[in-house]
């Protein structure tokens, strides 16, 4: 690895040249540490997200992938990759440059001739002229694509003989540079042009400072040039020389021990380059003058000893060797992602285990190709940058997502990392990117997202227990204690419902759910936000119909998918439906993400389909909703409930006889946003007595509605109580539609005490129902078939015609029968097509305050 890492970047002593003659030696060594200490914090990080577990093909791709999601991996996976296939195109560019300088008579068209301003810094500036040679673009575009086409056969022979042939490149490198070490400190030699000095302290002092400037596009300075160097100019042009760091990751298939190597090789060549960096910077700014910095093309060569062709083979050598691993690692990073199957569009890359990448090849090869026809490298190594830069911060951001979590499953054996590295790691990538170029940093972060955008949409969903669903479940963990077990303000109150969805009603087996009973639940959020818990409740024992409760559980959930409800789903599996109704409203949920409101349909088929046991059921329901504490809201009339494209008109009638805290207003105000019923106003009509002030109750009113911001029409109905009726009447002198309904009930209460009484005779025990002994006093039952009667006969006068009518739901009233109930409750929504019977809670969900 160290071999390899080495012999990417022997032509960074020649970029190191120009990077010292623009930038000065004290801000040639800032730029080198900045760049360092980039890549050296990357690489711990690398450690030890390396060291955490097996590591399979894919190198960064993989680490990035398998920490933040598919996703993220793939987006910067194909954005490595590319930087990958354009850095090989700027080794063979770097081999070929070289050569031709080397070689000038081996060009194929005319050398361009440059008039260079000579500038030097000695405390006066003068002006001069000169003449060089560089190579001509057209001699590396043509040399290039041959060079690009020749490394693509030695690719196709397979990754065994290039990993044979790669440790091979570090002789002649170490050999190279050391040669140029020597040459600097012999320097000068006989024949030496006049900047070189050797190493001077005048030399040095001179050099210390800055001087940027413009070149041409051959990198000569020029003072008509189009290109001007700056620091943030040279931070792109060097920072390829560090990008070596991915070198063993790229290759993790085919290391013996990737949680022993990676870290060794990783941290071990960026150190060793680094230290080598900074020295040969203050090497060079004591050996020659600015404009032979500038000017000399290839001073580390000029000053090699013995002669300058051994660099310019060591130079040659080691730039193709890097290209020829650009080319074998970025197939194989390609082939990886494809393997992974999360991108269909990516399949023709797929290679089954043990084959070579031939397709990803090719199109690697074509990219390179592409790159070598531009033939600059000032304008290629930008590009490399940014792509790189991309995957160090996911690398860095990988490791702090799951330092930062400390899940179970992080046990890296590298122990020398903490989040806070990473962290100040990917800020300083992130540096890099705007110091280089804002707008190259913007079009990178840019196809970035898109790729990132479109695997979202299009891709398949890769369970790889990634880091963001562990900082999900983290940060869900931290939100809920924060909430704690207290009472929510109502500025925090939200809906949580719980949907009852099989209730007595019949369906058809293979329906789950009710389907009117998921777009009431879409009309209790606001904008979608919220939660819904669907639960029904199978009868029987739990040992012999888990299984069926598990199948039902995944249909229920599937439904609520496509009925497009957040929501979960919850099935129970108990003796009878009020055991398990009562098991639910006392565990589920937690914390204050407890259900707070019970949702059912009203029972209207209870003696149609003479289903006795519903009113016992029926009122055990709402009472353990009261004991619990419980908000409930009863809809009856469901099965006409419309859906979100039903548009409806006219009113929301709210019938608010006692206080609830206000949720029977909100819910008036939350069906208002949903587009079904848009268009409709809410009326509020306050139930009173006749010696009530009629007015000023409807001015206390409009002043509560006004003080919650809420709009409505708000009219006083008088009722005459059931005590003023007994002393004008002795019975109930009143034609109109409930009438009918009202002696039917009292004929039906009268008939079935009978029974319970004759019952309680024969069996010598007092009036019993359910275990449970009940006391019956015929006047109360009557009062309360009274007061139905009389609120039933309110609404159809006033809401006949209302979209839907809210009113509150009485409490089941103490030792009454269950039957006695359900009869007042027939009795009040008779001949009423869409209620919503509401009992809200003991405390408030909406307030007046900001």
């Amino acid at each position: 690895m160290l071999a390899e890492y080495l012999g990417n970047h022997l032509l960074y002593p020649f970029y190191l040249v120009r990077i010292v003659g623009m930038a000065g030696v004290w801000q040639s060594l800032v730029l080198v540490s900045f760049c360092g200490a980039c890549t050296f914090l990357t690489g711990i990080s690398l450690s030890a997200i390396a060291t955490n577990g097996a590591m399979k093909g894919g190198g960064p791709y993989y680490l990035i992938g398998r920490a933040l999601g598919p996703e993220v991996g793939v987006s910067i996976g194909l954005c490595f990759f590319l930087g990958n296939a354009v850095a090989g195109s700027m080794y063979v560019l770097g081999a070929v440059e070289t050569f031709l300088d080397a070689v000038p008579s081996a060009g194929l068209f005319q050398k361009s001739v440059t008039v260079v301003n000579n500038t030097l810094v000695n405390g006066t500036e003068t002006a001069g002229t000169s003449t060089i040679s560089t190579p001509s673009l057209h001699d590396l575009q043509v040399y290039g694509v041959i060079v690009t086409i020749l490394l693509c056969f030695i690719v196709f022979g397979g990754v065994k003989i290039i990993n044979k042939v790669a440790p091979a490149f570090l002789i002649p490198v170490l050999f190279s540079l050391l040669c140029i070490y020597l040459g600097v400190f012999i320097a000068p030699r006989h024949n030496a042009p006049k900047g070189i000095t050797g190493l001077s302290i005048t030399t040095f002092k001179d050099n210390w400072g800055s001087e940027y400037q413009r070149t041409n596009n051959a990198g000569v300075p020029d003072p008509s040039g189009s290109i001007y160097w700056d620091f943030n100019a040279l931070v792109g042009l060097f920072f390829p020389a560090v990008t070596g760091i991915m070198a063993g990751s790229n290759r993790s298939a085919s290391l013996k021990d990737t949680q022993r190597s990676i870290p060794i090789g990783t941290l071990s060549a960026t150190l060793t380059t680094t230290a080598m960096y900074l020295f040969s910077v203050l090497l060079f700014g004591a050996l020659a003058t600015r404009e032979e910095l500038l000017t000399d093309r290839l001073l580390t060569a000029t000053v090699a000893w013995p002669t300058p062709a051994v660099i310019y083979i060591g130079i040659i050598l080691s730039t193709l060797g890097a290209a020829l691993q650009s080319l074998t690692g970025a197939p194989r990073l390609l082939a990886a992602i494809a393997n992974d199957d999360i991108l269909p569009v990516l399949n023709y890359f797929k290679v089954s285990e043990g084959s070579e990448p031939h397709a990803a090849t090719l199109f690697t090869a074509f990219i390179c190709i592409c790159c070598v026809v531009i033939g600059n490298l000032d304008l290629i190594t930008p590009t490399i940058t940014m792509f790189f830069l991309l995957c160090y911060a996911g690398v860095n951001l990988s490791c702090f997502l799951l330092d930062l979590l400390d899940a179970p499953s992080w046990r890296p054996r590298w122990k020398f990392h903490h989040w806070s590295l990473s962290l100040i790691g990917a800020l300083l990538c992130v540096v890099i990117m705007f110091l280089i170029s804002w707008s190259f940093t913007v079009v990178s972060l840019a196809l970035a997202s898109l790729i990132y955008y479109y695997v979202s949409i299009k891709g398949k969903a890769g369970d790889w227990g990634d880091g963001f669903k562990s900082a999900y479940f983290q940060l869900a963990l931290r939100s809920l204690r924060s909430l704690g077990a207290n009472q929510v303000h109502p500025k925090n109150w939200y809906p949580i419902p719980l949907i009852f969805c099989r209730p007595w009603g019949k369906l058809p087996e293979n329906v789950p759910c009710h389907p009117k009973l998921a777009d009431f639940a879409n009309c209790m959020k606001k904008k979608g936000r919220g939660m819904s818990i669907f639960v029904s409740i199978i009868d029987g024992d739990y040992h012999e119909l888990a299984e069926d409760a598990k199948t039902a559980c995944r249909q229920l959930d599937a439904y609520i998918d496509y009925k497009r409800c957040e929501g979960v789903a919850e099935i129970i599996v108990a003796p009878t439906m009020s055991d398990g109704f009562r098991s639910i409203v006392q565990t589920m949920g937690l914390g204050n993400l407890k259900p707070n409101i019970i949702v059912m349909r009203y029972p209207e088929i209870w003696r149609r389909e003479n289903l006795t046991q519903i009113p016992s059921t029926f009122v055990s329901i709402i009472n353990d909703c009261i004991i619990a504490n419980k908000a409930v809201v009863i809809v009856k009339g469901l099965d006409e409930w419309p859906n979100e494209y039903q548009r409806q008109y006219g009113t929301i009638d709210l019938y608010w006889i006692v206080r609830d805290g206000g949720l029977m207003l909100l819910l008036s105000q939350l069906l208002l946003t949903k587009e079904s019923f848009e268009s409709c106003k809410i009326q509020v009509f306050c139930i009173s007595e006749e010696d009530t002030d009629a007015e000023e109750l409807k001015a206390d009113v409009k002043k509560f509605l006004y003080d919650l911001r809420m709009q409505a029409e708000v009219i006083v109905v008088t009722m005459k109580s059931w005590e003023s009726h007994m002393e004008s009447s002795s019975t109930v002198a009143q034609q109109d539609d409930s009438h009918e309904a009202y002696t039917s009930a009292q004929q039906r209460i009268r008939t079935y005490l009978d029974e319970m009484k004759e019952t309680a005779q024969r069996e010598r025990h007092p009036l019993m129902e359910n275990g449970r002994q009940v006391v019956v006093n015929e006047q109360k039952v009557d009062k309360f078939l009274y007061t139905m009667l009389k609120l039933n006969s309110t609404i159809l006068r006033y809401s006949r015609m209302a979209a839907v009518v809210l009113v509150s739901l009485p409490p089941p009233p103490l030792n009454h029968p269950s039957y006695f109930y359900m009869e007042y409750m027939d009795l009040l929504v008779e001949n009423v097509p869409r209620m919503l019977i509401v009992r809200g809670y003991t405390r408030d969900v909406v307030t007046f305050f900001t």
